[in-house]
């Protein structure tokens, strides 16, 4: 699992001041847009923000490009795969709720920008599928031949499997927080607290988003999104206590870029450059999310117009329970913080271990 771990790790260490700078960017123009200092129709928002939401937006990019490297993958072969994903044509058709048949099989709708999940899994067979045809093919047609053979291998399986893994996981949540929420708002407010995070790590969170909406169109009101607040400062309070419990520089500097990110509603930085490297702190962020779930389930908290929940865009969620919703968030970042610290033995990483573990990693692969 430690080794599972260290291989995602890596792929969003290269571009995780990246992934830092995206959220911030976009953070601050939301907060200004809010605050109707910036229009959302000039200009200068419209440049910035696609600069950063499109960061996000086409992050699978970005993941064949680091895959690609650490995997040790054709480059040029790993970016068709996200080229596919996200061609405009299959994403009307696909991220709209409709089906495609592709020789006698249903491809299921799937949401592909953001997603992580799909797109390292078929650069992961992608690599399985190159290596025969790096040692088989004749050196005359492998030029041609061996994209030829990867792409109608892959690019089926990533549509047809890979893909709607993730929209099947977060439906699947999203129908038991339904039943949840029926039985008790509190218990249904704790599950979706503690299992927000994980889903943004599968990608499947965005199966929630068209419920909210079409919650918001018919009702006026959405009870779900409110929920997930507490799990935002959870991530925030735990990489806090990284910040302080981790011993190098770059690591300090990370955790607190990736604090900020969480405080400013983008936990992304946080989720994928520290928590998800150290399970334990993880495992408090989600908790600290759990008991903010609760409170705002408590209180029948509501947002009144679509946005991911934080202090930055708190104003749309100024309905019902507004104050509650406030101080889900505001508690679930000490919890956080202190479950964190409270696992300093466990989760202090130092340079001498770091430096002996990596050359043991070295010899193996020598060896």
């Amino acid at each position: 699992m430690k080794k599972i771990i260290d291989q995602i790790t890596g792929l969003f260490l290269p571009i995780i001041n990246y992934l830092t700078a995206a959220s911030i960017l976009k953070s601050v123009l939301i907060l200004l847009a809010n605050f109707g200092v910036l229009s959302k129709e000039s200009g200068l928002y419209l440049v910035f923000y696609a600069v950063s939401d499109g960061f996000f937006y086409f992050l699978p990019f970005f993941l064949a490009l680091t895959a690609s490297k650490q995997w040790k993958t054709n480059p040029f072969l790993s970016l068709l795969i996200p080229v596919a994903m996200l061609y405009p044509d299959l994403v009307a058709i696909l991220e709209n709720n409709q089906s495609l048949s592709f020789l006698g099989l249903t491809i299921q709708p799937s949401v592909y920008h953001s997603s992580v999940i799909p797109v390292l899994l078929a650069i992961g067979l992608l690599y399985f599928v190159e290596k025969p045809c790096d040692k088989f093919l004749p050196q005359s047609l492998k030029g041609f031949l061996k994209p030829l053979i990867c792409c109608l291998i892959v690019l089926p399986v990533t549509f047809l499997v890979f893909g709607p893994l993730g929209s099947l996981i977060g439906t699947g949540l999203t129908k038991i927080f339904t039943v949840l929420y029926n039985l008790s708002p509190v218990i249904a407010g704790c599950f979706m607290g503690f299992v927000i995070q994980p889903m943004v790590f599968l990608g499947a969170h965005w199966s929630i988003v068209p419920v909210a909406i079409t919650n918001i169109a018919t009702n006026g009101y959405d009870m779900i999104m409110p929920l997930l607040g507490g799990a935002v400062y959870g991530q925030c309070g735990a990489c806090l206590a990284m910040a302080l419990i981790q011993k190098e520089k770059d690591a300090k500097s990370l955790s607190c870029q990736a604090a900020l990110s969480c405080a400013l509603g983008v936990t992304e930085p946080g989720l994928f450059g520290i928590t998800i490297r150290h399970p334990r702190a993880m495992l408090s962020a989600c908790i600290a999310g759990a008991v903010g779930g609760g409170i705002a389930g408590f209180a029948g908290c509501q947002c009144i117009s679509f946005a991911f929940p934080s202090f930055v865009t708190c104003v749309a969620y100024a309905g019902k329970g507004f104050i509650m919703f406030l101080v889900s968030m505001i508690v679930a970042l000490p919890i956080a913080f202190f479950l964190t610290l409270m696992q300093k033995k466990y989760l202090v990483e130092t340079p001498s271990n770091e430096k002996t573990q990596k050359t043991e990693e070295k010899n193996e692969r020598e060896s």
